[in-house]
Protein backbone atom coordinates (compact mmCIF):
# COMPACT_ATOMS: atom_id res chain seq x y z
CA UNK A 1 0.00 0.00 0.00
CA UNK A 2 0.83 3.67 -0.75
CA UNK A 3 1.64 5.52 2.04
CA UNK A 4 -0.50 8.53 2.68
CA UNK A 5 2.26 11.01 4.89
CA UNK A 6 5.29 12.23 3.06
CA UNK A 7 7.78 11.34 6.11
CA UNK A 8 10.14 14.06 5.07
CA UNK A 9 7.44 16.53 6.05
CA UNK A 10 4.88 14.72 8.36
CA UNK A 11 2.11 16.14 6.02
CA UNK A 12 -0.49 14.16 4.07
CA UNK A 13 0.52 13.50 0.29
CA UNK A 14 -1.06 15.16 -2.49
CA UNK A 15 -3.77 12.95 -4.19
CA UNK A 16 -1.44 12.23 -7.25
CA UNK A 17 1.49 10.41 -5.09
CA UNK A 18 -0.80 8.37 -3.44
CA UNK A 19 -3.26 5.44 -3.76
CA UNK A 20 -3.20 3.82 -7.42
CA UNK A 21 -2.62 7.54 -8.57
CA UNK A 22 1.08 6.90 -6.98
CA UNK A 23 3.47 6.47 -10.02
CA UNK A 24 5.78 3.24 -9.96
CA UNK A 25 9.21 3.78 -9.67
CA UNK A 26 10.59 0.31 -11.76
CA UNK A 27 10.62 -0.57 -15.25
CA UNK A 28 9.58 -4.37 -15.96
CA UNK A 29 8.83 -6.88 -18.80
CA UNK A 30 6.75 -10.06 -18.15
CA UNK A 31 6.15 -12.38 -20.76
CA UNK A 32 4.26 -14.90 -18.78
CA UNK A 33 0.53 -12.91 -18.72
CA UNK A 34 -2.64 -14.82 -17.58
CA UNK A 35 -5.68 -14.20 -19.90
CA UNK A 36 -9.32 -15.32 -19.16
CA UNK A 37 -11.44 -15.64 -22.57
CA UNK A 38 -10.10 -15.32 -25.82
CA UNK A 39 -8.23 -13.07 -27.47
CA UNK A 40 -9.49 -11.97 -31.26
CA UNK A 41 -7.10 -13.37 -33.36
CA UNK A 42 -7.64 -9.98 -35.63
CA UNK A 43 -5.16 -7.98 -33.33
CA UNK A 44 -1.97 -7.62 -33.77
CA UNK A 45 -0.25 -4.90 -32.52
CA UNK A 46 0.07 -3.17 -29.53
CA UNK A 47 -2.00 -1.41 -26.65
CA UNK A 48 -0.21 1.66 -25.02
CA UNK A 49 -1.47 3.87 -22.28
CA UNK A 50 0.84 6.87 -21.27
CA UNK A 51 0.62 8.89 -17.88
CA UNK A 52 2.41 11.12 -15.50
CA UNK A 53 4.72 9.07 -13.14
CA UNK A 54 7.47 11.42 -11.55
CA UNK A 55 10.82 9.29 -11.86
CA UNK A 56 11.69 11.06 -8.42
CA UNK A 57 8.07 9.76 -6.87
CA UNK A 58 7.33 13.24 -6.48
CA UNK A 59 6.27 16.66 -8.68
CA UNK A 60 4.22 19.40 -7.55
CA UNK A 61 1.51 18.51 -9.49
CA UNK A 62 0.01 15.55 -11.80
CA UNK A 63 0.69 17.51 -15.04
CA UNK A 64 4.20 17.47 -14.30
CA UNK A 65 5.02 14.07 -13.42
CA UNK A 66 7.13 12.37 -15.94
CA UNK A 67 6.34 10.13 -18.91
CA UNK A 68 5.82 6.50 -18.60
CA UNK A 69 3.79 4.19 -21.09
CA UNK A 70 2.62 0.81 -20.17
CA UNK A 71 2.38 -1.53 -23.19
CA UNK A 72 0.75 -4.84 -24.09
CA UNK A 73 1.43 -6.56 -27.49
CA UNK A 74 -1.36 -8.87 -28.84
CA UNK A 75 -0.45 -11.65 -31.67
CA UNK A 76 -1.83 -14.50 -32.61
CA UNK A 77 -4.96 -14.98 -29.83
CA UNK A 78 -2.11 -14.45 -27.41
CA UNK A 79 -1.04 -11.93 -24.50
CA UNK A 80 2.77 -12.00 -25.78
CA UNK A 81 4.37 -9.15 -22.77
CA UNK A 82 3.35 -6.55 -20.81
CA UNK A 83 5.89 -3.60 -20.26
CA UNK A 84 6.29 -0.50 -18.80
CA UNK A 85 8.89 1.99 -19.82
CA UNK A 86 9.78 5.97 -18.52
CA UNK A 87 9.88 8.09 -22.15
CA UNK A 88 13.91 9.10 -21.70
CA UNK A 89 13.67 12.86 -22.16
CA UNK A 90 16.13 15.01 -20.69
CA UNK A 91 13.80 15.25 -17.63
CA UNK A 92 15.26 11.48 -17.12
CA UNK A 93 18.70 12.13 -17.53
CA UNK A 94 19.29 15.62 -16.05
CA UNK A 95 15.97 17.12 -14.19
CA UNK A 96 15.58 20.22 -12.76
CA UNK A 97 14.07 21.11 -9.41
CA UNK A 98 11.87 22.90 -10.99
CA UNK A 99 9.63 21.90 -13.63
CA UNK A 100 8.41 25.14 -14.59
CA UNK A 101 12.43 26.21 -15.65
CA UNK A 102 12.45 23.58 -18.47
CA UNK A 103 9.04 25.33 -20.17
CA UNK A 104 11.59 27.24 -22.73
CA UNK A 105 13.51 24.51 -23.78
CA UNK A 106 10.87 22.47 -26.13
CA UNK A 107 12.98 19.18 -25.92
CA UNK A 108 11.89 19.18 -21.75
CA UNK A 109 8.81 17.27 -22.90
CA UNK A 110 7.03 14.48 -20.59
CA UNK A 111 5.50 12.40 -23.57
CA UNK A 112 3.11 11.88 -20.32
CA UNK A 113 -0.46 12.83 -21.83
CA UNK A 114 -1.29 10.95 -24.88
CA UNK A 115 0.09 8.82 -27.78
CA UNK A 116 -0.65 8.73 -31.26
CA UNK A 117 0.41 7.61 -34.64
CA UNK A 118 1.16 9.14 -37.43
CA UNK A 119 3.31 8.71 -40.56
CA UNK A 120 4.33 4.68 -39.09
CA UNK A 121 5.65 6.98 -36.03
CA UNK A 122 4.34 6.74 -32.21
CA UNK A 123 4.29 10.24 -30.76
CA UNK A 124 4.44 10.14 -27.22
CA UNK A 125 2.64 13.91 -26.23
CA UNK A 126 1.86 16.54 -23.78
CA UNK A 127 1.15 20.08 -24.53
CA UNK A 128 3.67 22.58 -23.80
CA UNK A 129 7.06 21.12 -25.78
CA UNK A 130 7.92 18.37 -28.88
CA UNK A 131 6.51 15.09 -29.14
CA UNK A 132 8.72 12.22 -28.17
CA UNK A 133 8.81 9.47 -30.45
CA UNK A 134 8.85 5.80 -28.90
CA UNK A 135 9.00 2.72 -30.75
CA UNK A 136 6.72 -0.26 -30.56
CA UNK A 137 8.74 -2.07 -28.20
CA UNK A 138 8.97 1.07 -25.91
CA UNK A 139 12.05 2.19 -26.30
CA UNK A 140 12.82 6.06 -26.79
CA UNK A 141 13.88 7.04 -30.02
CA UNK A 142 13.93 11.25 -29.75
CA UNK A 143 12.00 14.28 -30.65
CA UNK A 144 10.02 14.90 -33.13
CA UNK A 145 10.13 18.85 -34.14
CA UNK A 146 10.30 17.79 -38.09
CA UNK A 147 13.69 18.54 -39.04
CA UNK A 148 13.48 21.84 -37.17
CA UNK A 149 10.61 23.17 -38.66
CA UNK A 150 8.50 23.19 -35.59
CA UNK A 151 9.46 25.62 -33.75
CA UNK A 152 6.50 25.83 -30.91
CA UNK A 153 5.01 23.48 -28.60
CA UNK A 154 2.13 20.68 -29.73
CA UNK A 155 -0.87 20.21 -28.16
CA UNK A 156 -1.21 16.83 -26.75
CA UNK A 157 -3.96 15.71 -28.68
CA UNK A 158 -3.59 16.61 -32.57
CA UNK A 159 -5.83 14.72 -35.18
CA UNK A 160 -5.42 12.33 -37.58
CA UNK A 161 -7.54 13.01 -40.26
CA UNK A 162 -8.82 9.48 -42.21
CA UNK A 163 -9.20 11.02 -45.42
CA UNK A 164 -6.13 12.86 -46.29
CA UNK A 165 -3.95 11.39 -43.52
CA UNK A 166 -3.20 14.99 -42.27
CA UNK A 167 -2.10 15.74 -38.52
CA UNK A 168 -3.71 18.91 -37.48
CA UNK A 169 -2.58 20.26 -34.15
CA UNK A 170 -1.89 23.50 -32.13
CA UNK A 171 0.34 25.24 -30.23
CA UNK A 172 -1.31 27.84 -27.11
CA UNK A 173 1.64 28.79 -24.70
CA UNK A 174 3.09 30.86 -27.09
CA UNK A 175 4.19 35.07 -25.80
CA UNK A 176 2.71 37.53 -27.07
CA UNK A 177 -0.23 38.67 -28.91
CA UNK A 178 -0.96 35.76 -30.54
CA UNK A 179 0.34 33.32 -28.32
CA UNK A 180 -1.79 30.09 -30.44
CA UNK A 181 -0.37 28.86 -32.93
CA UNK A 182 -2.59 25.90 -35.70
CA UNK A 183 -0.06 23.08 -36.74
CA UNK A 184 -0.46 21.12 -40.32
CA UNK A 185 1.67 18.34 -41.24
CA UNK A 186 1.45 16.15 -44.16
CA UNK A 187 0.59 12.87 -44.09
CA UNK A 188 3.74 12.32 -45.26
CA UNK A 189 5.42 13.84 -41.89
CA UNK A 190 6.16 17.60 -43.90
CA UNK A 191 5.57 20.36 -41.95
CA UNK A 192 3.08 22.19 -44.33
CA UNK A 193 2.12 25.11 -42.27
CA UNK A 194 2.51 27.36 -39.10
CA UNK A 195 -0.18 29.83 -38.12
CA UNK A 196 0.00 32.68 -35.46
CA UNK A 197 -3.50 33.00 -34.23
CA UNK A 198 -4.73 35.91 -31.71
CA UNK A 199 -6.62 35.72 -28.58
CA UNK A 200 -7.13 38.39 -26.03
CA UNK A 201 -4.94 36.27 -23.73
CA UNK A 202 -3.27 32.87 -22.81
CA UNK A 203 -5.79 30.21 -21.65
CA UNK A 204 -5.72 26.61 -20.83
CA UNK A 205 -6.57 25.26 -24.68
CA UNK A 206 -6.33 21.37 -23.63
CA UNK A 207 -7.64 20.05 -27.10
CA UNK A 208 -9.61 20.78 -30.01
CA UNK A 209 -12.02 19.99 -32.79
CA UNK A 210 -12.30 19.18 -36.30
CA UNK A 211 -14.31 18.44 -39.25
CA UNK A 212 -13.17 17.44 -43.01
CA UNK A 213 -13.06 21.39 -43.57
CA UNK A 214 -12.58 23.35 -40.93
CA UNK A 215 -10.73 23.72 -37.59
CA UNK A 216 -12.81 24.63 -34.23
CA UNK A 217 -10.64 26.23 -30.86
CA UNK A 218 -12.33 26.46 -28.05
CA UNK A 219 -11.45 29.85 -26.05
CA UNK A 220 -12.42 28.87 -22.51
CA UNK A 221 -11.72 30.71 -19.56
CA UNK A 222 -9.11 28.32 -17.54
CA UNK A 223 -6.52 31.66 -17.52
CA UNK A 224 -3.25 31.75 -16.96
CA UNK A 225 -2.44 33.32 -13.80
CA UNK A 226 0.67 33.22 -12.36
CA UNK A 227 -1.20 34.03 -8.69
CA UNK A 228 -2.85 30.73 -8.98
CA UNK A 229 0.98 28.87 -8.71
CA UNK A 230 -0.04 27.97 -5.67
CA UNK A 231 -2.09 25.30 -6.15
CA UNK A 232 1.34 23.86 -8.91
CA UNK A 233 -0.12 25.24 -12.02
CA UNK A 234 -0.42 28.60 -13.49
CA UNK A 235 -4.24 28.98 -14.43
CA UNK A 236 -7.46 29.59 -13.14
CA UNK A 237 -11.10 29.76 -13.81
CA UNK A 238 -12.36 33.06 -14.61
CA UNK A 239 -15.70 33.22 -15.82
CA UNK A 240 -15.42 37.17 -16.14
CA UNK A 241 -13.55 36.38 -19.66
CA UNK A 242 -16.11 34.98 -21.62
CA UNK A 243 -16.27 31.86 -23.50
CA UNK A 244 -16.23 31.11 -27.45
CA UNK A 245 -15.62 28.87 -30.40
CA UNK A 246 -13.61 30.12 -33.15
CA UNK A 247 -14.30 28.21 -36.44
CA UNK A 248 -11.49 28.33 -39.47
CA UNK A 249 -10.97 26.95 -42.65
CA UNK A 250 -8.47 23.36 -42.34
CA UNK A 251 -5.80 25.75 -44.88
CA UNK A 252 -6.99 29.06 -43.39
CA UNK A 253 -5.16 31.88 -41.06
CA UNK A 254 -5.86 34.15 -38.59
CA UNK A 255 -7.82 36.39 -40.74
CA UNK A 256 -10.27 33.77 -41.66
CA UNK A 257 -11.40 32.66 -37.80
CA UNK A 258 -14.98 33.47 -36.74
CA UNK A 259 -15.75 33.24 -33.57
CA UNK A 260 -19.06 32.35 -31.43
CA UNK A 261 -20.46 32.96 -28.22
CA UNK A 262 -21.18 30.66 -25.62
CA UNK A 263 -21.96 30.55 -22.08
CA UNK A 264 -18.08 29.97 -19.85
CA UNK A 265 -17.77 26.43 -19.09
CA UNK A 266 -14.33 24.16 -19.63
CA UNK A 267 -14.00 21.36 -21.62
CA UNK A 268 -10.92 19.18 -21.01
CA UNK A 269 -11.95 16.50 -24.17
CA UNK A 270 -14.69 17.24 -27.23
CA UNK A 271 -15.36 13.86 -28.14
CA UNK A 272 -16.04 14.63 -31.86
CA UNK A 273 -16.86 16.71 -34.89
CA UNK A 274 -18.69 16.82 -37.98
CA UNK A 275 -19.93 19.22 -40.62
CA UNK A 276 -24.15 18.66 -41.71
CA UNK A 277 -25.11 21.60 -44.07
CA UNK A 278 -24.20 24.96 -42.91
CA UNK A 279 -23.87 23.92 -39.36
CA UNK A 280 -20.55 22.12 -37.33
CA UNK A 281 -21.72 19.66 -34.51
CA UNK A 282 -19.74 18.95 -31.33
CA UNK A 283 -19.95 16.36 -28.58
CA UNK A 284 -17.64 17.52 -25.79
CA UNK A 285 -17.85 16.65 -21.81
CA UNK A 286 -18.39 20.19 -20.80
CA UNK A 287 -17.73 21.12 -17.57
CA UNK A 288 -19.14 24.50 -15.43
CA UNK A 289 -15.88 24.90 -14.71
CA UNK A 290 -12.20 23.66 -13.90
CA UNK A 291 -9.68 24.97 -11.76
CA UNK A 292 -12.03 27.85 -10.01
CA UNK A 293 -10.78 30.20 -6.85
CA UNK A 294 -12.98 27.28 -4.97
CA UNK A 295 -10.54 24.27 -5.57
CA UNK A 296 -7.76 22.93 -6.47
CA UNK A 297 -8.42 20.85 -9.38
CA UNK A 298 -11.54 19.51 -10.46
CA UNK A 299 -14.52 20.53 -8.45
CA UNK A 300 -16.74 19.51 -10.87
CA UNK A 301 -16.95 16.73 -14.15
CA UNK A 302 -17.92 16.87 -17.56
CA UNK A 303 -20.78 15.56 -19.24
CA UNK A 304 -22.03 14.54 -23.00
CA UNK A 305 -22.77 17.87 -24.21
CA UNK A 306 -23.95 18.92 -28.12
CA UNK A 307 -22.74 22.08 -29.83
CA UNK A 308 -24.34 23.27 -32.97
CA UNK A 309 -22.74 25.81 -34.43
CA UNK A 310 -24.70 28.11 -37.62
CA UNK A 311 -22.44 29.30 -39.88
CA UNK A 312 -25.32 31.09 -41.80
CA UNK A 313 -26.93 32.91 -38.16
CA UNK A 314 -23.70 33.28 -36.34
CA UNK A 315 -24.94 31.30 -33.49
CA UNK A 316 -24.58 28.39 -31.23
CA UNK A 317 -26.83 26.43 -29.23
CA UNK A 318 -26.27 23.81 -26.26
CA UNK A 319 -28.21 20.56 -25.34
CA UNK A 320 -27.02 18.19 -22.54
CA UNK A 321 -26.92 14.57 -24.35
CA UNK A 322 -26.82 13.16 -21.26
CA UNK A 323 -26.78 13.96 -16.86
CA UNK A 324 -24.31 10.88 -16.50
CA UNK A 325 -20.50 12.23 -15.73
CA UNK A 326 -18.35 10.94 -18.29
CA UNK A 327 -14.76 12.19 -20.01
CA UNK A 328 -12.44 11.08 -22.27
CA UNK A 329 -13.97 10.59 -25.43
CA UNK A 330 -13.17 8.86 -27.87
CA UNK A 331 -14.65 7.17 -31.50
CA UNK A 332 -13.27 5.08 -33.91
CA UNK A 333 -10.03 6.87 -34.98
CA UNK A 334 -11.56 5.97 -38.67
CA UNK A 335 -14.60 8.55 -38.25
CA UNK A 336 -12.03 11.47 -36.56
CA UNK A 337 -14.28 14.66 -38.11
CA UNK A 338 -16.80 12.59 -39.69
CA UNK A 339 -20.43 11.79 -38.71
CA UNK A 340 -19.82 9.32 -35.97
CA UNK A 341 -22.41 7.33 -34.74
CA UNK A 342 -21.10 5.69 -31.91
CA UNK A 343 -18.59 7.47 -29.29
CA UNK A 344 -17.09 5.99 -25.90
CA UNK A 345 -16.29 7.96 -22.59
CA UNK A 346 -15.17 6.58 -19.18
CA UNK A 347 -17.25 7.63 -16.54
CA UNK A 348 -16.26 9.79 -13.71
CA UNK A 349 -17.18 9.93 -10.20
CA UNK A 350 -16.38 12.14 -7.28
CA UNK A 351 -18.78 15.01 -8.01
CA UNK A 352 -17.34 17.96 -5.93
CA UNK A 353 -14.85 16.14 -4.80
CA UNK A 354 -12.11 19.05 -5.03
CA UNK A 355 -8.93 16.82 -3.61
CA UNK A 356 -8.69 14.61 -6.42
CA UNK A 357 -10.58 13.09 -9.61
CA UNK A 358 -11.94 10.03 -9.57
CA UNK A 359 -12.61 7.66 -12.44
CA UNK A 360 -15.80 5.68 -12.73
CA UNK A 361 -16.62 2.12 -12.43
CA UNK A 362 -18.50 1.99 -16.17
CA UNK A 363 -17.67 2.43 -19.44
CA UNK A 364 -20.31 4.37 -21.72
CA UNK A 365 -21.46 3.43 -25.55
CA UNK A 366 -23.27 6.22 -26.72
CA UNK A 367 -25.38 6.48 -29.70
CA UNK A 368 -24.38 10.49 -30.76
CA UNK A 369 -27.58 10.05 -33.12
CA UNK A 370 -30.31 10.16 -30.37
CA UNK A 371 -28.31 10.01 -27.50
CA UNK A 372 -28.84 6.62 -25.79
CA UNK A 373 -26.34 5.08 -23.91
CA UNK A 374 -25.20 1.35 -23.36
CA UNK A 375 -23.11 0.91 -19.81
CA UNK A 376 -20.64 -1.88 -19.28
CA UNK A 377 -19.79 -1.87 -15.63
CA UNK A 378 -16.45 -2.64 -14.56
CA UNK A 379 -18.00 -4.03 -11.05
CA UNK A 380 -17.86 -2.50 -7.50
CA UNK A 381 -14.53 -0.59 -6.73
CA UNK A 382 -13.32 -1.21 -9.97
CA UNK A 383 -12.25 1.92 -11.81
CA UNK A 384 -11.79 2.33 -15.80
CA UNK A 385 -9.68 4.22 -18.03
CA UNK A 386 -10.04 5.61 -21.66
CA UNK A 387 -11.75 3.28 -23.61
CA UNK A 388 -9.75 3.14 -27.18
CA UNK A 389 -11.24 1.65 -29.95
CA UNK A 390 -9.64 -1.18 -32.34
CA UNK A 391 -11.68 -1.91 -35.54
CA UNK A 392 -12.33 -5.60 -36.67
CA UNK A 393 -10.03 -6.21 -40.00
CA UNK A 394 -12.11 -5.50 -43.28
CA UNK A 395 -14.50 -3.42 -41.29
CA UNK A 396 -15.71 0.35 -43.13
CA UNK A 397 -17.28 3.56 -41.96
CA UNK A 398 -20.97 1.37 -42.74
CA UNK A 399 -19.75 -0.47 -39.94
CA UNK A 400 -18.51 1.43 -37.59
CA UNK A 401 -18.69 -0.43 -34.23
CA UNK A 402 -17.12 -3.69 -35.65
CA UNK A 403 -14.38 -4.48 -33.54
CA UNK A 404 -13.73 -3.90 -29.80
CA UNK A 405 -12.85 -1.14 -27.27
CA UNK A 406 -9.67 -1.73 -24.96
CA UNK A 407 -9.02 -0.37 -21.85
CA UNK A 408 -7.24 -0.29 -18.32
CA UNK A 409 -9.52 -1.35 -14.99
CA UNK A 410 -8.07 -1.28 -11.39
CA UNK A 411 -9.35 -3.01 -8.51
CA UNK A 412 -9.42 -0.81 -5.39
CA UNK A 413 -9.71 -3.75 -2.73
CA UNK A 414 -7.12 -6.26 -4.30
CA UNK A 415 -4.63 -3.70 -6.17
CA UNK A 416 -4.71 -6.02 -9.78
CA UNK A 417 -4.97 -4.18 -12.40
CA UNK A 418 -6.30 -5.61 -15.73
CA UNK A 419 -6.00 -5.06 -19.29
CA UNK A 420 -10.02 -5.43 -21.11
CA UNK A 421 -11.11 -6.17 -24.61
CA UNK A 422 -14.65 -5.93 -25.05
CA UNK A 423 -16.61 -7.00 -28.45
CA UNK A 424 -18.19 -2.96 -28.90
CA UNK A 425 -21.43 -4.77 -30.78
CA UNK A 426 -21.99 -6.65 -27.29
CA UNK A 427 -20.79 -3.72 -25.04
CA UNK A 428 -22.89 -4.68 -22.26
CA UNK A 429 -21.36 -8.67 -22.16
CA UNK A 430 -18.23 -9.46 -19.98
CA UNK A 431 -15.23 -8.82 -21.87
CA UNK A 432 -13.94 -10.99 -24.29
CA UNK A 433 -10.85 -11.08 -22.60
CA UNK A 434 -9.41 -10.08 -19.61
CA UNK A 435 -5.31 -9.92 -19.60
CA UNK A 436 -3.71 -9.88 -16.06
CA UNK A 437 -0.95 -7.56 -15.72
CA UNK A 438 1.79 -8.52 -13.75
CA UNK A 439 1.27 -5.15 -11.58
CA UNK A 440 -0.22 -2.02 -10.55
CA UNK A 441 -1.14 0.30 -13.32
CA UNK A 442 -1.05 3.55 -11.81
CA UNK A 443 -4.14 5.63 -13.32
CA UNK A 444 -3.29 7.59 -15.91
CA UNK A 445 -3.82 9.99 -19.31
CA UNK A 446 -4.66 8.80 -22.87
CA UNK A 447 -3.30 5.54 -24.68
CA UNK A 448 -3.83 4.21 -28.51
CA UNK A 449 -4.01 1.39 -29.93
CA UNK A 450 -1.16 0.44 -32.53
CA UNK A 451 -1.85 -2.42 -35.10
CA UNK A 452 0.89 -3.82 -36.76
CA UNK A 453 -0.23 -2.16 -40.11
CA UNK A 454 0.21 1.09 -38.62
CA UNK A 455 3.52 0.93 -38.87
CA UNK A 456 4.62 -0.55 -42.08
Amino acid sequence: MTSTIDQASDTPLKWHLRGNWAPVLDELTDTQLRVEGSIPTELQGVYLRTGPNPSTGSSPHWFFGDGMVHGVRLAGGRAEWYRNRFVETPNISDPLPDPMAGMADLSRGTGNTSVHVHNREILCLEEGHWPWRIDAELNTLGVQNYGGALTCAMTAHPKVCPITGELLAFSYLNPGPEPLRYIRVSAGGELEQLESIALPKIVMMHDFNVTQNYVVFMDLPVCFDLAALDSGLPFRFNRDNGARLGVMPRHGSNADIRWFEIEPCYVFHPVNAHEQGDTIVLHVSRMLEAFGTSNDDYAEVGRLHRWTINLTTGTVTEEAVDDRPGDFGRVNDRMVGLDATYAYLMALAGEGNAEEPVYGSSLYKYNLHDGTCVEHHLGDGVRGAEPVFAPAVGAGRDDEDAGWVISLSHDEASGASRLLIIDAQRFDAPPVAVVHLPRRVPYGAHGAWVPDTALG
